[in-house]
């Protein structure tokens, strides 16, 4: 039986889940799961790339938003604004409460993450292991300019998690700057102000969950799928030795370009990408994770001329149709990675 692995966010991830599921039928397939979105609100733990992977493939995701729950309701939001309980950005909907409640019960019980995840995707049985990526609390937030806060002293850049290079203001003392949880810059603020830095909060000193290096080790194959490539896959790997399992692991790795054309696919990957000063291109995706980790890169026909400045980065290249039209389009997808994966095998 193949053994996949793949590190994955929450819509794009999930979503491509499902065509790898159809794509590989009898592959056992582990999924590696950011944490690095997950928030405390209303006195309750929330996993959203968990949940959106759990949903998605146990049929029950909003398949129009492609996050929430099928069918929802929001009457606790509703009361909870009549009390003048906020924050009033963050719509949890009455199924999706009901989820975090148990996980929020058993962490309390003194569950790790891990188990809490097993245990909820009992009810949902989506047909993959799914892993969060660390037990431990890592959050992602994201710094950006504040004119009413604290300078940041000349060559200071914030406090950049590894790897992330973010932009510094070295040479500017006016520089004012704050950091907020990534889902607040996301929801809330809708990326509407430059992200200056990218901080895995937290990630320096989280392990692995149990399984997660022992699935890394085992695997035929690993995939990344058209996650963020930063707050995503890139979170996941800010864990210590998850990248280096990633480096290290006798499969070939294979990637998915997130970007078509110049612009991502969906959200505001951009964004996040230039706080780290990565070009949002497919080539410039590529180079950011680089020929040590992947071994093969897919990017869309549109942008098939950048093929050969990839590969002569030591990163073999097709361009194929990437758009996730619909369950067979991205079944075609995944056949593609896992085809390019036995060849950069042979």
């Amino acid at each position: 039986m193949q053994r996949i692995v793949v590190p994955a966010g929450g819509i794009g991830g999930a979503r491509f889940l499902r065509g790898l599921k159809r794509a590989a039928p009898e592959a056992e397939i582990t999924v590696i799961g950011n944490t690095g979105d997950d928030i405390h609100l209303f006195g309750l733990k929330i996993c959203p790339d968990l949940d959106t992977v759990m949903y998605t493939l146990g049929g029950g995701i909003h398949e129009e938003q492609g996050w929430g729950r099928a069918g929802e309701t929001f009457t606790v939001k509703e009361e909870l604004a009549a009390y003048g309980v906020g924050p009033d950005w963050f719509g949890l909907g009455d199924r999706d409460v009901a989820t975090h409640i148990v996980r929020t019960r058993m962490l309390a019980a003194g569950y790790p993450l891990s188990a809490v995840t097993e245990a909820l995707c009992t009810r949902w049985n989506p047909g993959v292991r799914l892993l969060p990526m660390s037990d431990d609390r890592v959050e992602t937030h994201i710094l950006i300019d504040d004119p009413a806060g604290t300078p940041v002293p000349a060559g200071d850049g914030g406090g950049n998690g590894p790897g992330d290079g973010g932009e510094s203001g070295a040479g500017d003392d006016s520089v004012r700057r704050r950091a907020v949880h990534f889902q607040e810059y996301w929801v809330r603020m809708r990326a509407s102000v430059p992200a200056r830095a990218v901080v895995p909060v937290g990630a320096e000193q989280a392990a692995p969950a149990p399984g997660v290096l022992e699935a890394l080790e085992k695997a035929d194959v690993i995939l990344f799928p058209p996650s963020n490539p930063v707050v995503s896959i890139g979170t996941i790997l800010s864990v210590p030795g998850i990248r280096e399992a990633v480096a290290d692991a006798g499969a070939p790795v294979v990637g998915l370009s997130p970007v078509i054309g110049g612009a991502p696919v969906r959200g505001m990957a951009d964004r996040v990408l230039a706080a780290i000063g990565v070009p949002a291109t497919a080539p410039g995706v590529a180079a950011h994770y680089g020929a040590g980790l992947l071994d093969g890169w897919l990017v869309d026909t549109v942008d098939a001329d950048a093929v050969p400045e990839i590969e002569a980065g030591g990163v073999r290249c097709r361009a194929v149709p990437l758009l996730m039209s619909d369950e067979e389009a991205t079944a075609a997808m995944a056949r593609e990675a896992l085809a390019l994966a036995e060849e950069v095998r042979a």
